[in-house]
């Protein structure tokens, strides 16, 4: 049997090699599918895999008071609303740079953690990675304001809006939703997202505007398949068994694998100024982990106390 230690350690790394991938997935897609439809694609995917997958192990889906509360917040705050800011951000801004710019997503996920999870509270290191990171992101932010007539600001404000409201997403339920079933809770929640993505999709996009050649498809089935059943589950089956801060610093190994990703595959160059301001975001993510680090340091040492 594998211990749960190593069970975490694998879901780390395939959550990380997944999402890393994604970011580069959309951008591909959204040469195909438009972001709304496309977002809505994908969770449709993702739902009806997980609904076979529920039926198959006979796990009903709850639909009790408590239950019901926590899809809807995964539904409008997890899936929904700020994938659909994603999925329109990334039409402006390179895959690399949206990966970078959500990797502000720990330290709010510290801050909101701070005052709603009591065992969850900001220390001093936590503090000065997220003022590196704050940095980093007014240094990637400094040279684009001045871009007029182009909406990459207008992107890069969806992608960090959609990290300000997944982060408080992700601590609502490890607050309120850790006794619901990963499985239940992505099946409820991407099936209320589906509801909300098809009505912004209908509402302001044109459906003629669908192309369902290999890059649409392909990129519909990738990122339903690994990015939303296997990711999704995979994340919420360690955020019952690890703190909500620790989990979001998967921000950390995504960026490099979406620029690196982006670099290779898409062409796609970053400035000077995005380069260091997401050097002072991750090295922010490394001090905002130094008191462990400092733990584990003295344990070696001898100095348990």
């Amino acid at each position: 049997m594998l211990s749960e230690k190593f069970k975490i350690s694998l879901g780390f790394i395939i959550a990380s090699l997944i999402w890393g991938s994604t970011w580069l997935v959309i951008k591909v897609g959204l040469n195909s599918i438009p972001p709304f439809y496309g977002a809505a694609f994908r969770f449709t995917v993702a739902v009806l895999i997980l609904y076979l997958i529920i039926t198959l192990r006979k796990m009903p889906l709850p639909i009790d008071n408590h239950s019901l509360k926590i899809y809807i917040v995964a539904g409008l705050m997890s899936f929904s609303i700020p994938f659909a800011m994603v999925y329109w951000g990334q039409q402006y801004i390179p895959s690399g740079l949206s990966s970078v710019l959500f990797a502000l997503y720990p330290f709010l996920v510290g801050i909101f953690s701070h005052f709603l999870l009591p065992g969850e509270r900001l220390n001093v290191f936590k503090m000065v990675g997220i003022f590196l990171g704050f940095m980093g992101i007014f240094l990637i932010f400094s040279q684009d304001i001045s871009w007029s007539g182009k909406f990459s600001l207008y992107g890069m404000i969806a992608v960090i809006t959609s990290c300000v409201i997944q982060a408080l997403s992700l601590v609502l339920i490890k607050k309120y939703g850790e006794n619901i079933n990963a499985f239940h809770l992505n099946t409820g929640g991407m099936g209320l997202g589906v509801i909300v993505l098809f009505l912004f999709a209908v509402l302001f996009e044109d459906f003629k505007n669908i192309h369902f050649d290999l890059a649409g498809v392909g990129s519909v089935l990738y990122l339903g398949i690994l990015g939303s059943v296997v990711a999704f589950s995979t994340y919420f089956w360690m955020l019952k068994r690890v703190e909500a801060v620790y989990l979001s610093l998967l921000a950390f190994i995504t960026p490099i694998l979406a620029v690196i990703l982006g670099g290779i595959l898409l062409n796609e160059k970053l400035g000077t100024h995005v380069i260091q301001g997401g050097a002072l975001v991750l090295s922010g993510i490394l001090f905002s982990n130094g008191k462990h680090i400092v733990k584990k340091i003295y344990r070696k040492l001898g100095y348990d106390k």
